[in-house]
């Protein structure tokens, strides 16, 4: 039986960063996941480290968006009729907290995680030598109609408020940054500040080797065996039993096949997404992600080629893929860009794993003595990865935390 400091599950870019951040302050640690670093969800997503992010996706507002979504003609969305019933009060709860109001709670509310996740995640790269898959070129987000483009004037009123730097922009500038794109839109918004990343799978591959280096361990194991053994928690893994004081749950979607077991039911909702890869056609190139903010979906370049990727598909977690909205949106992303063909034979899909809030759940798990949560990051876990890496390494060693962790709490559900 090895015995350690903490157990930490889930080898995401979550889970990595927090173990990471955990030896850095000089605990052993033992990171257990069935597969390597960042092969599951933390794979797929735009790239971006949103730093700047305002506003969360919220429920749409207009009747004629919901009634493409409703005839499964939106790029932006779709779903699985039969599960519809399920989703249901995720879905009530999730409009609820799309109320103007509300948003404006919630960019208040994470505003602090979100003024560090650069700077997280420069520290992490410095240390890691993940630099070649970094750059810091900000990113474009497109406007195709006026009523679009004016629909972001409450966001851009925050983002100055909150000393975001923001550019508005007509189709030439925005062409002058990405000559490549063709002139299909009317306006753009440039946030220069925003990192990307070229490989994300790479960028966590490359945390989890410095956290080798410092003196993790990872090992291969199904976390859903974590059990309590007296007043340690322990699991066994390929190369035998751990057991430590403190486990940390960083399991993204899969985080309640191991928790309703423990009597920890919270209301987490699956976002699946799709990506695929393409050439470009001719000499057609792109510097930095681009979002074509009418139709739902990115262009961002990945050392794999272009990367498209999809809004969200509200489906069982482990149904078939449906990749649908891929076939929805090319015609206009073919119209905005030179996409050739795709590299891959098929698209990846992944589980985005997300609260109706739009918060993650970071702290103590009710109930549990040290035990500790950290999953429901929705479109945000590559951002907010070494956020809160840091914040739940403080929580744990009882360092004062970066920002209030009250917010994040699991408890909150209760109240409501």
């Amino acid at each position: 039986m090895a015995r350690t400091d903490a157990l930490v599950l889930g080898a995401g870019i979550v889970g990595t960063s927090i173990a990471l951040h955990l030896v850095k302050r000089g605990l052993s640690v033992v990171l257990v996941d069935r597969a390597g670093a960042g092969e599951g969800t933390s794979f797929g997503n735009a790239g971006i480290i949103e730093g700047n992010t305002i506003f969360p996706q919220a429920f749409p507002s207009r009747l004629d968006a919901l009634l493409r979504i409703a005839l499964k003609q939106a790029p932006e969305a779709n779903y699985h009729l039969g599960f519809l019933p399920q989703v249901a009060p995720w879905l009530a709860s999730f409009h609820a907290w799309s109320r103007p109001q509300r948003l404006v709670e919630t960019a208040h509310v994470m505003r602090p995680f979100f003024a560090r996740a650069v700077a997280e995640h420069e520290a992490l790269v410095a240390e890691s030598g993940a630099g070649a898959v970094v750059r810091k070129t900000g990113w474009l987000k497109l406007f195709r109609q006026d009523r679009s483009f004016a629909a972001t004037a409450r966001e851009r009123d925050l983002a100055a408020t909150f000393g975001i730097p923001t550019r508005v922009l007509d189709m030439g500038e925005a062409r002058a940054l990405e000559p490549s794109l063709e002139p299909v839109f009317r306006r753009a918004i440039f946030l220069p500040d925003v990192m990307s990343v070229s490989n994300p799978l790479a960028l966590t591959r490359a945390y989890a080797r410095r956290f080798e280096t410092l003196g993790g361990v990872p090992l291969t194991g199904d976390a859903g065996r974590l059990r309590r053994d007296g007043d340690r928690w322990q699991i066994a893994t390929a190369e035998g039993t751990v057991e430590a004081p403190q486990a940390v749950v960083a399991l993204g979607p899969w985080s309640p096949d191991l928790l309703e077991p423990l009597g920890i039911r919270l209301p987490l909702g699956i976002k699946r997404g799709y990506h695929r890869h393409f050439q470009a056609r001719g000499n057609a190139g792109l510097a930095r992600p681009v979002l074509d903010a009418d139709n739902g979906y990115c262009i961002t370049p990945m050392q794999q080629g272009i990367r498209l990727t999809t809004g969200a598909e509200f489906a069982a977690r482990d149904a078939a893929p449906t990749p649908v909205q891929l076939d929805r949106l090319m015609p206009a992303a073919r119209e905005l860009f030179p996409l050739g063909d795709p590299v891959e034979p098929t698209p990846w899909m992944g589980a985005r794993p997300c609260f109706a809030d739009s918060r993650p759940v970071i702290g103590r798990a009710p109930g549990q003595s040290g035990l500790w949560l950290a999953y429901g990051h929705g479109h945000w876990g590559l951002t907010l990865g070494p956020a809160t890496g840091r914040l739940v390494a403080e929580l744990i060693t009882g360092a004062d935390p970066f920002c209030d962790p009250t917010p994040f709490r699991a408890e909150r559900f209760n109240s409501h």
